[in-house]
Order: C-alpha cells, then structure tokens, then sequence
C-alpha cells in the first residue's frame, strides 16, 4: 500500500440497525488503524449502507451478489472526487461485498478504489 497513493480510507459500513446490535465493525477498526499507520485520512459517513440485508453466511455467490446488489451508496466531498480510496473489510469471501461497495464509492466519484482485507475465506459453494 505504501507505493500507491491513497488519499482516503473507508470501511465497509454496517447497516444502523446492526450497529445497534453489533456495536464494533471489524472494517472501521481495521480502517482507522491504517489510517493512523499510512496517515491518511478515513471517513466513515463517505459510504453508507442503504438497506438491511440479510447475513450472507450459506448462500451462494449468485445469491451473494442479489443480496448486496444497490445496498451501498456513496457521495464523496468534493475534497475526495476523482482521487484514489482505500475500501477496508475484514474478510473476502466471494467479493459480493468488496465489488458493491468499490461500485458504489466510483458512482459517488472515487476515481479509483483499492480493496483491502485481512484474510480471505476458502469458499467452496
């Protein structure tokens, strides 16, 4: 990551009813923790999860990818159009989540978006 530029970090958002629920969001934690070691800056209203979905956990990545399609949406300030964002999630299963969300943050004006995770699942459906 220290050889691309990266002028914004967001973490994949959690729904507000699963923040009430689940008050600690992996993503957010990993974010501001490369937030502070890259120094720069991470939003977390910059992508917003816009409807509850259900857990992804047992289905198939064509259901996956229906489950999470429009979930997310984005509107960056001016400030971050155009530049380059670095999308934080915890785990990469089948990249349903990670490719709504980079799709979400490019409409709302990212010109380019970077994914990074943790681990990666084996996902064998």
């Amino acid at each position: 990551l220290g050889e691309d530029r990266i002028d914004l970090i967001v973490p994949v958002p959690q729904f507000w009813t699963q923040r009430l629920l689940r008050p600690h969001n992996s993503a957010e934690i990993l974010a501001r923790e490369w937030s502070e070691i890259l120094e720069v800056p991470y939003h977390l209203r910059q992508l917003r999860k816009m409807r509850a979905t259900p857990k992804q956990v047992g289905l198939s990545q064509t259901a996956r990818r229906e489950n999470l399609r429009n979930a997310f949406g984005a509107n960056l300030s001016r400030k971050y159009r155009k530049k380059t964002v670095l999308l934080v999630d915890d785990v990469l299963t089948t990249g349903s989540t990670a490719h709504q969300s980079a799709r979400a943050l490019l409409q709302g004006g990212a010109g380019r978006v970077i994914v990074a995770v943790i681990a990666r699942s084996r996902y064998s459906r």
